[in-house]
């Protein structure tokens, strides 16, 4: 049974007990039956628009996917894994924070960019792999 069948339910069941609404307690339980009502119908309404929007998300992430697919050459059965070697002319780096292998694009600036699993910034990553170059010289 849904929240308006029940409101409407309850609308009958207070009708067929024929109480008096002109007194306080009938005034009380006609606006609460009302209220009732009113918040089935309400209910029902968003329930409807989140329909909706389900519907939309989904279609999204099936557009998403379509502009992943072109964008990294994937399909649904092969999702990119972070593990993966990465195939794009880049820099490679573990951070030594959290030990995660970092990959960027060789014309990026280091200085503006983080690891993405600790946040540590690859400016202070580079410079302690360029004094450990230098060391091993």
């Amino acid at each position: 049974m849904t929240l308006n069948e029940k409101a409407v339910y309850l609308r009958g069941l207070a009708d067929g007990l024929d109480y008096d609404k002109t007194t306080p307690e009938g005034k009380l339980i006609a606006a609460l039956i009302d209220l009732a009502g009113d918040m089935a119908k309400a209910i029902s309404e968003i329930e409807e628009d989140l329909d909706y929007l389900s519907d939309y998300i989904e279609e999204i992430d099936e557009d998403l996917g379509g502009v992943e697919e072109d964008i990294y050459g994937l399909d649904n059965e092969d999702e990119y894994d972070e593990d993966d070697e990465c195939e794009c002319e880049c820099f490679e780096i573990e951070c030594p924070n959290c030990g995660e292998t970092i990959c960027f694009d060789c014309e990026d600036d280091p200085e503006d960019l983080a690891c993405p699993s600790c946040g540590e910034k690859l400016a202070t990553l580079l410079e302690g792999e360029d004094e450990a170059d230098e060391e091993e010289e």
